[in-house]
């Protein structure tokens, strides 16, 4: 097992990977990374990036959303930085990746246009949704049978696994790309935030034997530049918007989502944000080539990570 307790890991575009001691910021495993599936394994890929990470359940494994593959990392390698799977089937930027509980099942989203669903254990797609614009985001309801995408063309879609078909269609603004999506844990609230600044909340409404079902909740307008990232704090306490405008907006749900606290800082876009377990603290990544580490009660940066050479695109956090 990985000897950290805290496992934080960030991407960037100088093709390196990061893991960080989050309480100390000392970078204590980076490794290039490549595609052995595009390239020698002595060669990096220029135009291969890393667009989202993700820790398997059982903290043993590193998941990198790239283009246009998957790869898989193992962290108590002697040498993390050779992949040891690398999913092929999706033909463009791979922008959302995730796991069900169990770990077994994995699922993407391209822009490509396609949902992907994984078996962790094997090469192989296992099954494939279709949608009809490119796919920017991608969560599984708690109920572990439904996924939620949103897309390019302004289309939120939930995708039945049980059925293999998409079972319920939103569309809050026709043709205004859904950025960034978030349920909270007892499936009960979701959060779109799109292009224009503007976060959407619905209740989720779920009737016994039937599909998940929303009823319009909230309308938020959070930022005048676009929302790259939204996330619901594990206790439903905060919802964090990350933004092109540099900041990171703190709103508190229980109080009809009233603006709390505004993270500053970071001096480029802020592209990806993840929250502790207890929802204490938050770890940011942006172009400005950091990743940061904020306390909500304080509402203040307690630690900076600085190593990576060009944009941090992504974060991800397991403690």
């Amino acid at each position: 097992m990985n000897q950290h307790a805290v496992i934080l890991a960030t991407a960037s575009h100088d093709h390196t990977i990061r893991l960080w001691e989050a309480q100390t910021g000392r970078c204590y495993l980076d490794f290039d990374y490549y595609d052995p599936a595009l390239v020698p394994p002595d060669a990096l890929h220029v135009n291969m990036h890393v667009n989202r990470l993700e820790i398997t359940p059982d903290r043993r494994r590193l998941v990198a959303a790239c283009n246009p593959h998957i790869l898989l990392f193992d962290l108590n390698s002697i040498d993390p930085h050779i992949p040891v799977r690398t999913f092929v089937s999706h033909t463009n930027n791979v922008v959302a990746v995730g796991f069900q509980y169990s770990g077994n099942m994995m699922y993407s989203g391209s822009e490509d246009g396609t949902v992907k669903i994984w078996d962790l254990r094997v090469r192989e797609c296992q099954r494939e949704f279709r949608n009809d614009s490119p796919v920017n985001t991608v969560v599984l309801h708690p109920n572990q049978t439904e996924l939620i995408s949103g897309d390019h063309n302004g289309n939120i879609r939930v995708w039945d696994l049980r059925a293999n078909s998409c079972s319920c269609e939103l569309v809050p603004e026709v043709g205004t790309p859904i950025r960034s999506l978030t349920v909270n844990l007892d499936g009960t609230m979701v959060v779109a935030a799109n292009n224009r600044g503007t976060c959407y909340v619905w209740r989720s409404l779920r009737e016994i034997q039937t599909m998940t079902e929303f009823e319009p909740l909230h309308k938020l307008q959070a930022h005048n530049g676009y929302i790259l990232k939204c996330l619901l704090s594990p206790g439903n306490k905060y919802l964090a918007t990350a933004s092109s405008d540099k900041t990171v907006k703190i709103w508190n749900v229980d109080n009809g989502f009233k603006l709390d606290k505004v993270l500053t800082g970071h001096q480029r876009w802020v592209w990806d944000c993840d929250f502790s377990v207890d929802g204490e603290y938050l770890v940011t990544a942006s172009s400005d080539t950091t990743a940061r580490l904020w306390s909500m009660r304080a509402g203040k940066e307690v630690k900076v990570y600085q190593g990576h050479r060009n944009a941090t695109m992504c974060c991800t956090l397991r403690d």
